[in-house]
Parts: structure tokens; sequence; C-alpha cells
């Protein structure tokens, strides 16, 4: 049976086209018909089939660690909200969701506080990625209206990225980017960040301002497209207001030179940009996290939308300020209300009408009047007692959350935590007090809403794991059991999504541009025929919207865009003599979130197989630092242990870590507890870009490579450890500070009495074996700093029903172990490493075409593209020399 459905990662929405068997077999490729992505997909989205199945998935309710029935745990669910509720009042409790749910799943959580408890405070993890996003275009064009879409992009003279690695999070979408300046070879690309990355390999212009100075830099793109008259006056006349003020502030830091001072910038090359813009009336501008994730980030978008409205390139094919931020559902839950300071369909507290009105549609008795908690706020809030019951739903906030240590703490002080989640072992869940199995991403049914506006059906492929249920059925069993059944009878998730799209057009007179009325009557039939589609979806334009503000009327009471007078601030966070080093976190190319779906995929695991700390090359040299030692950063919040990787692209000063990393994979690697509880006092989004701390070598006596074949039930008790998921086994990396007295002691105790083992104590190494009825259960390789370990070989042992003495004398020897033939991993579709590519590009390959001819890395889905590239340059400079 073939189905179509979305894929659970980031915001560009990506269709997939699956095919079932009779005997749960699956394959998925490319949706080649789906707008978003035309049959592409990125190395994640084509792992998804290794991501399926029972291994970590939670099964069964638990109420206070104990297995239960349903009704039991829904029961216990009720029953201690409700007794919160009746003690403290409905600002006692709050959800915090996710953009992992379903639109139809975060429209039940959403009415059921809002307008039943009588609490605002919902919060979403679309706080830490987007919000800035959305305060900015609501300031600016009366809405969290997304006014690009991603034909936009391909149709642009001038495409530039703010704050985005887009080939690593955003892979797709790049790709397509890549593809239409293939196609147009005069298209510029400009990208703007401190690294470089993997997406500045496609620029024509990089620039690497200090961290924290956007406004700076447009602002002064402001200034010099008023000098050279490279506006748009009919246009700011008649379709914006608020220019003279703008204006007013531009003028006063163009005085004083502050965008190059400010950015640190080579003027020729600002100059160079400034003009680039000045001359390509068709301007894309992508902007992501580095934007979004700053103590000021509502004001570097506003300045960037500023300009866009200044030369009136909104609204026209090619043109338009565009945030690609996000999760698969990021803005369907800002559809439905789903953040504290919003109310539903659009409608939020800072009208009384408007609340009015959702009450009403919803017949709701308590309907929340104001704004309830954002995240960090709310986390404030249980740590104080305040808040005294949270329901945590399909996201991980103690890996997550910035000052991620006291997240940890404040949940393990709450009264209740709910927890409903696929995975059973989270660092959320083990604070949770009830957990509740929902439906994984194969087998929940609803809609989504990627990045531009355009809505999907994600569709069930498989089964229920164990006792899983949707999000939807146990919010409304909960709903029932609190006295609201009337309100929350649904069957099925097309009921949902037809209330949803009625609110949308309840007394909407086209005051507010989120409907999807034209929706509001489809059958079953027809939800499950849904096509995708991008709103407004209304009797007049029954067949969606794809580009906003055509006409020049955007959403404000007088129809007018506004430009807002944005004055340059530095991060909240900065350097002193005791925390010397700019942290900034993000994503890597081949993990998602806090891995809890990504690090089922063993391939995924090779490209970075641990926490890392990527600093400039002459930063360590300075520092007296080895490339691959292991180093520690500290500060009030936190510590963090990685390996330390060198990186040429990054600014002197700056220090990047991978924000992946938790409990279940690592000691120390959570980057969230580097980051202070720093937030934008307008979008509550943390400042996780602009982080500080010291920076320290981890002192190693000793470090050991530990092969298991299942994840062990305890964390190893030594001072460092780094999980790495393989094929046939788990390969745990081990480090200590201090001298290991007694190995075949540690052995005995943490593994059990070794089958085969080996010591030389005048080396300093020492090598076990548990071998049980012939199976290699586990392998421990102390190992000295100059040794390089093949995982590989060693996981193929496991593989094996029977070792025979050779292959035991091999084990022992670890001459077999200490080959490394690849190097790391860059395709991670096909496992080609860094060696065998570099070997290559030596024996005369001079493409990425090639290279996928011989090796064929770059051959499926292109996400290691931009690397290659790097290494063929890299290569034809060492030729050159």
């Amino acid at each position: 049976m073939t189905m179509k459905t979305t894929c659970p990662y980031c915001g560009v929405g990506c269709g997939l086209t699956v095919e079932t068997d009779k005997v749960g077999g699956l394959s998925l490729s490319g949706d080649t018909e789906h707008p978003a992505n035309f049959g592409r997909l990125c190395v994640k989205g084509s792992a998804l089939g290794q991501t399926l199945g029972e291994a970590g998935r939670l099964h069964y309710p638990q109420v206070d660690g104990q297995r239960q029935s349903w009704q039991q745990a829904l029961d216990q669910v009720s029953e201690r909200l409700q007794r919160t509720i009746l003690e403290h009042g409905p600002d006692s409790v709050a959800f915090y969701l996710s953009g992992q749910l379903l639109t139809e799943d975060y429209y039940v959580a959403n009415k059921l506080m809002k307008g039943f408890i009588g609490s605002a405070n919902v919060d979403t993890n679309s706080r830490l990625c987007m919000s800035s996003a959305v305060a900015g275009y609501k300031r600016a064009l009366g809405a969290d209206a997304v006014p690009c879409n991603y034909e936009d992009i391909e149709l642009a003279d001038l495409v530039v990225l703010v704050g985005s690695n887009a080939a690593w999070n955003h892979p797709v979408l790049f790709q397509r980017l890549s593809r239409a300046k293939a196609n147009r070879p005069e298209m510029k690309v400009v990208v703007i960040d401190p690294r470089r990355t993997a997406t500045s390999e496609l620029a024509d212009l990089q620039l690497s301002l200090r961290p924290g100075s956007d406004i700076s830099l447009f602002n002064g793109l402001f200034d010099y497209l008023v000098e050279q008259g490279e506006i748009d006056s009919d246009f700011v006349q008649q379709h914006t207001e608020g220019f003279e003020a703008a204006w007013a502030q531009v003028r006063n830091q163009a005085r004083q030179n502050r965008a190059e001072s400010d950015c640190d910038l080579d003027s020729a090359e600002l100059k160079q940009f400034y003009q680039w813009f000045a001359d390509s009336p068709k301007t894309v501008t992508l902007f992501s996290q580095g934007v979004n994730q700053s103590s000021h980030g509502v004001d570097n978008a506003n300045a960037i939308i500023n300009c866009h409205l200044l030369t009136g390139r909104i609204g026209k094919p090619g043109a338009g300020p565009f945030s690609i931020t996000g999760q698969p559902n990021a803005m369907g839950g800002r559809e439905v209300g789903g953040l504290a300071n919003q109310l539903a369909a659009h409608m939020g507290f800072d009208r009384a009408d408007q609340i009015n009105t959702v009450a009403r549609f919803w017949k709701a008795p308590n309907i929340a009047t104001q704004p309830g908690l954002m995240a960090v706020p709310l986390i404030e809030a249980i740590e104080r007692g305040q808040v005294k019951a949270i329901w945590i739903m399909g996201t991980n906030p103690v890996v997550s959350l910035p000052d991620s240590d006291r997240v940890a703490r404040a949940l393990a002080g709450c009264e209740t935590v709910i927890v409903s989640d696929c995975v059973a072992d989270t660092d959320t869940s083990r604070t949770a007090d009830i957990l509740l199995p929902a439906l994984g991403w194969s087998e929940k049914d609803g809609t989504v809403t990627n990045s531009e506006r355009r809505i999907s059906r994600q569709r069930g492929l498989l089964p229920p794991c164990g006792e899983a249920k949707p999000d939807w059925w146990i919010l409304s069993q909960v709903a029932q059991r609190l006295g609201y059944g009337k309100a929350f009878a649904y069957q099925s998730p097309v009921e949902i999504f037809r209330e949803h799209a009625a609110l949308s057009g309840f007394e909407n007179r086209g005051e507010r541009i989120f409907d999807i009325s034209a929706l509001a009557q489809l059958d079953q039939q027809q939800y499950d025929a849904l096509q995708p589609i991008q709103w407004p979806v209304t009797a007049a334009c029954p067949e969606g919207t794809p580009r906003l503000f055509a006409d020049g009327r955007f959403v404000t009471p007088n129809g007018k865009a506004r430009m807002l007078a944005v004055s340059p601030s530095k991060p909240k966070q900065q350097p002193d003599k005791q925390h010397p080093w700019i942290i900034n976190s993000g994503r890597i190319r081949d993990q998602w979130h806090t891995m809890t779906r990504t690090a089922l995929a063993a391939p995924l695991f090779q490209h970075r197989q641990e926490p890392f700390i990527e600093i400039h090359p002459d930063d360590a040299k300075q520092q007296q630092l080895a490339e691959g030692a292991l180093a520690r950063l500290h500060n009030a919040q936190g510590r963090f242990v990685g390996r330390l990787r060198f990186d040429e692209g990054l600014r002197r000063g700056n220090l990047f870590v991978p924000m992946h990393w938790n409990q279940q994979f690592c000691s120390q690697g959570r980057s969230g507890a580097l980051m202070a509880p720093v937030t934008d006092p307008l979008s509550g989004q943390p400042e996780s870009k602009h982080g500080v701390a010291a920076l320290q070598p981890f002192e190693q006596r000793w470090q050991a490579c530990l092969f298991v074949r299942e994840p062990l039930e305890t964390e190893p008790e030594v001072d460092y450890w780094a999980r790495t998921p393989l094929v046939h086994s788990q390969l745990y990396r081990l480090a200590g500070e201090q001298a290991m007295a007694d190995w075949p002691r540690w052995c005995r105790q943490a593994m059990g009495q070794p089958t085969l083992w080996l010591a030389d104590a005048q080396q300093g190494q020492f090598r076990a074996a548990g071998i049980q009825q012939g199976q290699l259960q586990w392998l421990l390789l102390v190992i000295d700093s100059e040794q390089r370990i093949d995982p590989d070989w060693v996981d193929q042992m496991f593989a094996l029903a029977s070792l025979d003495r050779q292959q035991r004398r091999r084990l022992l020897s670890g001459r077999d172990c200490q080959a490394e033939p690849k190097g790391a991993v860059v395709c991670s579709c096909f496992q080609v490493g860094q060696r065998q590519i570099e070997a290559a590009v030596s024996a005369g390959a001079d493409s990425v075409e090639q290279l996928g001819h011989e090796l064929r890395c770059g051959t499926n889905c292109g996400s290691c593209v931009p690397e290659l590239q790097q290494l063929l340059e890299v290569g034809a400079l060492s030729r050159s020399a």
C-alpha cells in the first residue's frame, strides 16, 4: 500500500511517499509531487525508516513508577490537576507543548487550558526557535504572517542568509537554492554569520560579523539605501508608516559610523553587500536562529523587515523577509494559539472583543483573559512553587531550555509532573510522576504547517506501539474527567480540524489573515485526501494563497505596515576575565533536537560521534590545546565537556557547541547547562547564541573504549563518557582525570568477570572481553592518546554468532581495532569517510560528480555536498602549493 505523509523534522515540511507491506515492512522516499521538496530528502529524512520500531518506546502508562491502566492513569492526571486547581487556582497548573505535536493535538491542549481550566499557562518549545520572528512580523505587518514561499527563493536575484546554516538545518531548502544558483549563475548569495559554515560554500560574499551586531548591519543598510536614493517612495508613502522615526534612529547611528565598527567588518565588503541589495529588486532575506535566539531578537527581525519595507520588496515574486525557523508544526502551533501570549486562530489577549469571540465560539466558561507564563518564566514559577503541576507533551525541556540543570532541579521539586511522550527515557521523563505513552510520528494522523504556511497531512502508517494513544485523545479524556465532556467529545482528528478551521473564520471579516474557513466542512474522505495547501484558504481563495500582501495592504488597523525604530544593543551575556569565551550553540547536520529519534539510526551518529567544542586553531595554540583532546567549559550555570575540533571559520574568541546531546548519551554534554536564562523582553526567546564560559583542558590520565551489545542500564562511573550507537553494538568512550588503580576490579564491578583479558602494566594498557555462549557481549580497550580505534571492525565482531579462537586472539591483540581506513564519516547515506574522499581527490577527482561516481558520496540526499566541496577546495589548494 502506498501512502503520503510529511517528514517530522525541520520546518521545511518535506513530503514523503511510503510503501507498506502486509507484514509491517516499510520503505520511504521523497514525494515528487509535494511542493516543498519535489522528491528531495535530507540525510535525516532518508533514514526515517531506521528510527521506527519498539526500541526505546514508552509502551504503557506509569504512575509514580508503577504500570497502570489507561483508566487509572487518566483518573490520576485529572484528580491531581483538579486538586491543584481547587487549592491554588488555575494559574497553578501549566502545559508545555511541542512543535512535534500535530495541529489537532495543539488545538485541544490550548482549548482545554485557556478556555476551560482558565489559565493561559500554555507555552511550547517553539518559544525557543521562532518567537522573535513572530513578534517581529506582528509589530511590522500586523500579524504572524510569513509573506514568502519557497518559490521566491528560486526567483530571487539576491538571497541573503542571516544567522542560518541552511545547508545543515534546512538541507532541502538549501538544495533548492543551490540548484537555482547553478541554473542562474548571475544570482548572488550573501551569508551573514560569525561562523563560516557549510552554507558558506554557496556564498558570493560572507560577512563574518561580530556576534550580536545584526541591528547595526541592517540599520547601516537602511541608511545606505536612503542616502543612495534606492527606496520605493510610492510604496513607503502609500503602504507604510513610521519611516521618519526609523530614519531618525538610523541617522543617529550613521553619524557614529557604527555599522563598520559594531560589526567589525571590512568597509569594502560592507559596501559590496549594501550595493548588491540596492541593485536587486528581487531580494529574499532568509533569517533563522542567529537572528532569533538573541536578547534583542525581535529588534533584529524588525531591522531586516525595515529594509524590505523601505524598498517595497514584500508581497512580490522573488522578494521578502523570510523566517525559516521551526519544527514540522511550529507554525501550526502558532495558528491555534500554542504560545502563552496568544489566544487562538491568531487572536490575542490585547483585545477584549477577540477574547469574547473565542469564548463564545468555544462556549468556554473560564476563558483566560491575560497572557500566561512563557517558557523561562514558567520554570522560574515552578521553582518558586507558584506553578505546582505541569503537563509536558512531546518535548525535552531539561535538555533544550537554558540553565538546564536548574530546569531539572525545578521539575524534580514540582508537586506533579506529567509527561506525554513516545520515548521511555529522556532527561525530562526522569522527573515525571506520571508517564503517558503517546503515538509516534509513524502512527499519528492529522495536519502540520510548514515555514511557507503550507498545511500538509501527516498520516498514520503503522499501528500504535504498545498502548500508545493520540495526544488529542489523551487530552480529551482528561477534559471529560474534569467535567468538560460536551466540549471535548471528539472521536477523530477531522472533527478537531473542522472546528479549528471554523474558528479561523468565525466573525472574521478580513481583519485576521489566518483564515482556513473554506476547509471547515471537510468530511472524512476529503480530509484523508487533503493536498498540501497554503493559507489563507477562504471562499474567495479556495485553492490557497501562495504569497501574501501582493495588494500592499497589511493586517494593521489602517492597512499600513510599520517601520520600527530599532537601536543597536549588545547581547546580555558578555565575556569577562572569569568567562572570556563567547559560546554559540546550534544544530549539527545529522542530529535533531535532543536525539530521541535520530539516535535510533546508527548511521546518523557517524558524522559527529560525541559532544565537541569547535575552536579556532590559533586560539587553541595560544591555550596549548590539542585537536581531539577533551576540554571543559564552565560558568555559573553549569559545565560541558567535549572533544576539541579545530575550525578556521570561527572568529577568534568564539566557540561553538552542539545542542543535541543528553544524559542518555553523555556525562556532561548538555549545551543548555551553559546558557543563562536571558531572554528577549518582547518575545521571551532565550539568548542561546551568545553565552559565556571559561575553557580549560580536561586533565585526562587515561582513556578507553567500551563496546557493549546493549546500552548499559546505569551510567559508567567515570569522569567522562559518551555513547555512540553502532549497528550491532554500543560504543562508550571513557576517560578519567585520576589514574585507574585496578582495571580488572573495575571490569568485574561494571561488566562482570571477563572471559578474556590481557594487561600490560608497563605500557598502561588493558584489554578485556566478556563472551557468552560464544558471542561477544562486551569489549574494553584501554588505549593511549595516540591510538585510533576502528569501531566498525569491532562492531562486526558483535554480529557474529560465535567467535573462533583466532578472532578472540585478534580482539585481545588490539591490532585490528586500531585501523581507521575511512576516517570521520562525511557521507552518512553510504558511510563514506573523509580519508576515502581525500584519497580520491589526491588521485585526481576534481568534482562532486566524480566523487559520487567513484565513492557514491553525495548521490543520495545531498546533505554532504557542501563538505565534499570543502574537501575538493582543500585538495586543490594542496596541489597548487
